[in-house]
């Protein structure tokens, strides 16, 4: 006879079987996700001149300074070799730093491009990211780049999924802020911290809108 301890044995079975399952599934709905392959994406550049925590971090450079045309085109322009060397010119540094930056005048008289790499790239069956409708509208560079002012190499902060955009186009309340405090990216990121679902800003603000944030399919597919 076997021990009345056996008659557990099929629901074990049973109870393990459906754990692993489960365990399957949601290993591969995050792994297989853009929240586990995207974010913390940092391509090695080619010069280590485009240090973001020293530019918009220590010296307080306006994003808006080297991405010129956020607020005009859907596009965020990598700023040229002109736009680096109206800072990086001869004479405009001290020996040390000023030997670090040779790459920036080297371009510069030889009217070359730099050949940044691409941190953030959406699938090609996604529309452009409109940049200057966001800014417009008082998206903040922090909300979709993170607090880049503290990142000596530039890198995904987040995922750029479906799913986070349209948490933010279902409650854009809870990201919006005037406009021409975008690029204040400190302030953004304690002010939207302490913001409240009923905040009265966050209402004004949404009142502001043109139209409410698309959730169709073709307001982002092709």
């Amino acid at each position: 006879m076997f021990p009345k301890w056996m008659n557990m044995v099929p629901a074990v079975g049973v109870v393990g079987t459906l754990g692993g399952v489960v365990l399957v599934v949601a290993g591969f709905w995050y792994w297989a996700t853009p929240s586990f392959f995207e974010v913390g994406y940092m391509p090695t550049q080619p010069f280590a001149g485009n240090d973001h925590q020293i530019h918009a971090g220590k010296l307080g450079i306006d994003c808006r300074y080297c991405h010129t045309k956020v607020e005009q085109a859907a596009e965020a322009n990598v700023p040229n070799v002109a736009t680096c060397y109206g800072c990086h010119a001869d004479g405009r540094l001290r020996d040390a730093a000023a030997q670090d930056v040779q790459w920036i005048r080297d371009a510069y008289a030889a009217d070359e491009s730099i050949p940044w790499r691409r941190v953030h790239k959406l699938p090609d069956y996604v529309r452009n990211f409109p940049h200057n409708i966001h800014v417009n509208a008082g998206v903040s560079c922090v909300s979709c780049h993170g607090m880049i002012l503290s990142m000596p190499v530039v890198s995904q902060a987040k995922s750029l999924s479906m799913s986070w955009c349209l948490d933010c186009h279902r409650n854009p309340e809870r990201f919006l802020v005037d406009p021409s405090k975008v690029t204040n990216l400190v302030w953004v990121d304690e002010h939207l911290k302490e913001r409240t679902p009923d905040d009265p800003e966050a209402a004004k603000l949404l009142k502001t809108l043109r139209s409410p944030p698309p959730q169709s399919c073709g307001a982002c597919h092709y």
